[in-house]
């Protein structure tokens, strides 16, 4: 699986995305980790990455001082936009993480990434890491959100590589089918992945979500 494929695919899924939000048994769950990213978001200068549909940012938007979303995809950027903000509270910007800028002093106080941890393979967490200390800044609180895998509810697990990365294969809008990096990490597989390049970590999981707090060094 390429970065275009991934790219490609989000980019045919711009539309209906938040249908994955949607489902009648996740509710309970989803709410609760809303309320989380608010709590912890509260009155941050937050850099987010990979925001998508805008979907999270508009969720937490209010409680944070301000928000500089991002993510590399145009289609994604175009919902985004559209959806509504406390007035200038929120800016969005069209940028690839790999080529954000080094944060200067103070520029945020928070990093949140929703939903993007899944799609990084684990023999790149420890490298992406190092680069999020540079582009949010260290001491940064670092606030992550992703599924857990739940049987039955979950897309199943195609295939798993030799470097333990889960992939599903899903469909596209045009029908046909598509393989996608997809990994569900443990609370030990985070810590042991996070703990030389963070402190203070915490994991909260419900059945549906898990989200994970950090302060970067």
């Amino acid at each position: 699986m390429s970065e275009n494929t991934m790219r490609d695919y989000y980019a045919q899924r711009a539309q209906t995305l938040e249908k994955m939000y949607q489902k009648p048994e996740r509710q309970q769950d989803l709410r609760e980790i809303e309320t989380r990213v608010q709590d912890v978001l509260q009155n941050q200068r937050v850099l987010e990455l990979a925001c998508g549909t805008g979907y999270w940012t508009e969720r937490y938007a209010a409680q944070a001082t301000s928000v500089a979303a991002t993510d590399y995809n145009q289609n994604m950027l175009d919902l985004a936009q559209a959806k509504s903000y406390p007035d200038g509270k929120v800016t969005f910007a069209l940028a690839d993480l790999y080529e954000l800028p080094a944060a200067t002093a103070d520029q945020y106080s928070a990093c949140f990434a929703g939903f993007f941890w899944s799609h990084v393979k684990r023999e790149a967490q420890t490298g992406l890491l190092a680069h999020l200390s540079k582009v949010a800044g260290k001491g940064t609180t670092l606030v992550l959100i992703d599924n857990n895998y739940v049987e039955g509810s979950s897309t199943v697990i195609a295939r798993t590589d030799l470097e333990g990365n889960t992939f599903q294969l899903r469909k596209q809008e045009d029908g046909s089918r598509v393989e996608i990096l997809k990994n569900f990490p443990t609370d030990s597989a985070l810590r042991k992945k996070f703990g030389p390049a963070v402190r203070d970590i915490r994991i909260f999981r419900n059945t549906y979500y898990w989200m994970l707090t950090c302060v970067l060094k």
